[in-house]
């Protein structure tokens, strides 16, 4: 999901204003799902201060400190919450603290109702590394993240969105894409024009039905899992 518009460009359009994370608040009662999570994001940036609560109470307290976390990656179910009311308690209290959802719950209807609060973002815990470190990266530059499967009622439509095939020149715009390279490297290592690159991404966003280079990254990462990614 994205809350921008369709931008062949190199960096995306989003309805929110970029942010460069310092403070990162991890909330989970699992000791290592902090753990693989601080992993998982370890490329954001050597100068992340991260914060780790393992209760409501607790992840309360680190939310209301100053300053504030600019970022809070949530349970939705630890010890002291009261689930989708814990969490639209967050969103009305600290409205500007970017707030994902992190559950091993995977339910539409759960998704949506959490997308309609206002959360940032929503990732199962079953999602891969790549996937966490592209959805977060998504969140920051303004996007809000959820898993096209879960927010389009029970993956029927979800499946279609991989059922229209790339050309082989699509692939390999978008393999490098995926490792991070902006148009212009794109086309001089596949020996096209900018503008020509600039067709085959918006014939890969309209295949993959998203709308930015981000999602069109997260999308080739489910479809074909061994899409590099960037580091």
């Amino acid at each position: 999901m994205a809350t921008g518009t369709l931008d062949p460009g190199d960096g995306g359009v989003h309805a929110g204003a970029p942010l460069r994370a310092r403070r990162v608040l991890l909330a989970d009662d699992h000791e290592m799902v902090r753990l693989a999570m601080r992993a998982a994001l370890a490329t954001l940036g050597p100068d992340l201060e991260w914060i780790e609560a393992e209760d409501a109470t607790s992840a309360e307290a680190r939310l209301a400190a100053s300053p504030a976390p600019d970022l809070a990656l949530v349970d939705l179910n630890m010890p002291g919450s009261q689930g989708v009311a814990w969490i639209a308690h967050l969103r009305r209290q600290w409205p500007s603290v970017r707030l994902v959802v992190v559950s091993a719950q995977e339910e539409p209807a759960l998704v949506r109702q959490l997308i309609a609060l206002g959360v940032a973002g929503f990732i199962p815990k079953s999602d891969r590394a790549a996937v966490v470190l592209q959805a977060v990266r998504l969140v920051l530059s303004g996007g809000t993240y959820a898993p096209l499967r879960l927010l389009e009622g029970g993956g029927t439509r979800a499946a279609a969105t991989y059922e229209e095939p790339l050309t082989p020149r699509q692939e390999q715009v978008l393999e490098c894409l995926a490792r991070g390279l902006p148009n212009k490297l794109i086309a001089r290592e596949l020996g096209l024009t900018e503008g020509t690159v600039k067709v085959h991404l918006m014939a890969i966003f309209k295949a993959l039905e998203v709308r930015n280079r981000t999602e069109a990254v997260l999308a080739a990462q489910r479809r074909v899992p061994t899409l590099p990614t960037r580091a």
